[in-house]
């Protein structure tokens, strides 16, 4: 007695509408999302939408070995991307590949070129003394005014001079205690670069008159301009800042204030040492004060030219005694010194254990013995996009017109929900993939194209599977209902099997090949997933509701289901006696 419960129960239906709802809800959400988003289309790659697609390669120099790991690579992919998208290139993708290969994807643009070249060189890291810092926004062209305007501009100077003194991080020998003492911050216009203009008594000759002022150097006059000018808060401005200065040259350049919300700039002195002269860094914890620093540790000739350096700098008022730390262009730090510092120095201030980190790397990276070679350069022109694209498309509605084609010749009726099924799916996959162009950076390529045309075969084959199994089951003698449930556990059976063999394929394609196939394994893999969701979540719960319907229960001939179409046995009646089967015992879970 015990037993046909159990299978009766099994065999119910359950609740249809449940699912339908949920896909409904699901389809709506995503929708929303992605109108609420902005982004309605999904986003192309640059073989379709044009640009070019740089592959680097990672190499060791000479002497050097395990250089190439995981922190490195992030690192370069760090700085290679603030490098490109800071010459104003917008969208630029810089993305690992593999152990050793970055790609590097930039879209058609006025300064892709420029981005080419600033792509794969060598980081530049630099230790530059400060000659001149301002805090906060760039100081505007200095103009004519009354004593009264001069007196606001110097206590605006003043308010500057404290909160730069109090932002600015301090360099001091590792294990000491940094110590904090209140100095002055120096003129917006440095001493060092431009005479005092308010003569004095002693500027005056013998017969009272002034003696001209000596006039400044026209390289210097320059450099002051360039840095009067200069608007930090401008990304074009702050990457063109120092463009082509030689190390030796003094240059100007820009800085996030130690709070991050502001720019600083600076003028800075010719380089006294570079990346190389870093041996190691590492961010860290103070015993003594909790606070996290950066300690780092020099080589045998870095040591002696930053002792030479830091044995200067000490004796220099605020802010000629600080050491800019700066990275393609740019200053990542520019602590103060103290003392005289030798092989070990400690980086103190305002950091978190992310800040800490950042400029740890940044200091590593540019002592890496790593070099970066073009291993491959695609360019690809928006007009040969857009045809590759249409090609596609063309392409992929061939193929489904082919396969409605053949469901409607072939299942009649029930192509129609076949057809509904593919529906669901491919707006599932849209919206998907347009939303997950601005999450995860997903870009449509052409092999991903193509993975979504393979994709509608493996859709269209679930369908196919179930469908068989009802058939067999009308064949067998049974009427629609009891056939539509009796022939969903074989063939979800058989449609789980299947497309986890499909997504296994997709997964070990994507992990073990580079480039642009990867867009073909993930599209292939996405879809084979949604397969399953549209076949437990609408297929089947379609199916039990159009079982009820009349046309498709009775067996009319252009639903598909014509019992003398498929050669059906006499109907099945229901006997008190139990023959034990003939084929084999029956699995109650496919009852």
């Amino acid at each position: 007695m015990a037993a046909p419960k159990k299978g009766r129960r099994q065999s119910a239906p359950g609740k249809p509408g449940r699912s339908l709802v949920f896909i409904l809800i699901a389809l709506v959400a995503l929708t929303g999302g992605m109108f609420l988003s902005g982004h309605t289309t999904p986003r192309l790659g640059i073989d379709l939408a044009g640009g070019t697609s740089i592959t680097l390669e990672a190499k060791n120099e000479p002497g050097q070995k395990n250089a190439i790991n995981p922190t490195n690579m992030n690192t370069a992919v760090d700085i290679i991307n603030n490098r490109v998208n800071g010459l104003g290139v917008s969208e630029a993708e810089v993305q690992t590949q593999g152990d050793k290969n970055i790609i590097v994807n930039i879209p058609k643009g006025s300064n892709e070129k420029q981005a080419r070249e600033q792509v794969g060189t060598t980081a530049q890291l630099y230790f530059r003394p400060v000659i001149t810092q301002t805090s906060g926004q760039p100081t505007p062209e200095p103009t004519p005014s009354s004593s009264s305007g001069t007196d606001k501009e110097k206590d605006k100077d003043k308010a500057t001079d404290k909160a730069t003194d109090k932002a600015t991080d301090k360099a001091t020998d590792k294990g000491n205690s940094p110590s904090s003492t209140p100095t002055s911050q120096g003129r917006a216009v440095s001493e060092a670069l431009k005479a005092d203009p308010t003569p004095s008594a002693s500027d005056k000759g013998k017969d009272g008159k002034k003696d001209k002022a000596p006039s400044p150097d026209p390289a210097t006059a320059k450099l002051q301009e360039q840095f009067t000018k200069l608007d930090c808060t401008d990304k074009k401005a702050r990457a063109a800042a120092g463009r082509g200065i030689k190390p030796s040259e003094p240059t100007i350049a820009c800085g996030k204030s130690p709070d991050g919300k502001t720019w600083d700039k600076f003028i800075l002195a010719p380089a006294e040492l570079n990346g190389k002269d870093v041996d190691d860094a590492k961010a860290a914890i103070q015993q003594q004060s909790g606070a996290w620093v950066v300690n780092m540790e020099f080589t045998k000739g870095g040591s002696k030219k930053f002792s030479n350096v830091t044995s200067k700098l000490s004796q220099q008022q605020p802010p000629q005694n600080q050491f800019a730390i700066v990275l393609d262009g740019e200053v990542a730090s520019a602590p103060s010194v103290r003392t005289t510092l030798s092989s070990n120095a400690e980086i103190s201030g305002s950091f978190d254990q992310n800040s800490a980190k950042d400029l740890a790397n940044i200091l590593s990276y540019g002592a890496l013995p790593l070099t970066f070679h073009e291993q491959s350069v695609t360019t690809v022109s928006p007009a040969l996009g857009g045809e590759q694209l249409k090609a596609g498309l063309i392409a992929g509605a061939i193929g489904l017109a082919l396969v409605i084609i053949y469901l409607v010749l072939y299942y009649r009726g029930l192509s129609l929900i076949a057809i509904a099924s593919l529906l669901v799916s491919a707006a599932l996959t849209y919206t998907i993939m347009t939303l997950l162009g601005p999450t995860i950076k997903f870009a449509l390529n052409l092999p991903a194209v193509c993975g979504a045309i393979v994709a509608i075969g493996i859709t269209a084959d679930s369908f196919i599977v179930f469908f068989e199994r009802v058939r067999d089951e009308i064949r067998e003698g049974r009427t629609l209902r009891p056939a539509v449930e009796r022939g969903w556990p074989r063939a979800r059976r058989t449609i789980l099997v299947s497309d986890f063999v499909s997504f296994l394929a997709a997964a070990v394609l994507f992990v073990v090949t580079v480039g642009k196939v990867q867009g073909f394994a993930f599209t292939l893999g996405l879809t084979t997933l949604l397969d399953v969701v549209v076949v437990f979540f609408f297929t089947k719960p379609l199916m039990t509701l159009m079982a009820r319907k009349k046309f498709f229960a009775s067996g009319h001939k252009w639903s598909g289901l014509d019992p003398k179409r498929l050669g059906a046995k006499p109907p099945l009646r229901r006997s008190r006696r139990t023959t034990p089967p003939t084929a084999g015992p029956v699995d109650p879970k496919e009852a």
